[in-house]
């Protein structure tokens, strides 16, 4: 299976780009091609300009070359895989100011939807478990991330796996490479 892993850290070299080469080494362990959009790195700009604007009157409306790239890159893989840190118990605003721009109304959603097979979030959370739970963080998360996204977007097989705790010990952070590498043989 083809998989394109969009990475955002500012950081390739942070805790967060470790645990992106986990993963990638866990697809490879499986078999699959991982495709990675750094987004940092490439200088990907997250703000919508006009060009880029949705028009709910034209279902076939051309993007933006930088849109169309992005969106040819989607369209030569299987499924898709984001690994972020989460910011504000959501995705940082470059991975959703990517969303914004390419997944756009008419060829995401509307009248046409996404064709890949499965999705993945990884989120990296400073937080425990346990404080995800007690205030709901993690649900509102579930439901905003594969719902509100992936689902309306035409993915059905989305999931969202949360690593807590990554400021804390040296053994749940190589507790969490590891977590990652799984869940890139996993998927």
């Amino acid at each position: 299976m083809k998989v394109l892993v969009v990475f955002d850290h500012p950081r390739r070299g942070s805790f967060s780009g470790a645990l992106l080469d986990a993963f990638l080494e866990g697809l490879a362990e499986a078999g699959h091609e991982a495709e990675v959009a750094d987004l940092y790195a490439e200088g990907f700009d997250p703000r919508m300009p006009l060009a880029d604007e949705p028009d709910w009157d034209d279902d076939d409306k051309v993007y933006s070359e930088a849109v169309l790239a992005e969106q040819a890159r989607i369209e030569r893989n299987d499924a898709i895989a984001f690994l972020f840190p989460v910011w504000w118990w959501s995705l940082p605003a470059m991975t959703k100011g990517w969303i914004d721009r390419v997944w756009n109304n008419g060829w995401s959603y509307g009248a046409r939807k996404l064709a890949l097979d499965k999705a993945l979030l990884i989120g990296v959370a400073a937080n425990s478990e346990d404080g995800y739970r007690k205030r709901g963080y993690d649900e509102a998360m579930r439901v905003q991330l594969l719902v509100g996204i992936m689902n309306y977007c035409g993915i059905e097989k989305a999931d969202l796996a949360l690593l807590y705790d990554a400021l804390e010990t040296d053994q749940i952070r190589e507790d969490m490479i590891a977590e990652a590498r799984r869940l890139g043989r996993v998927f």
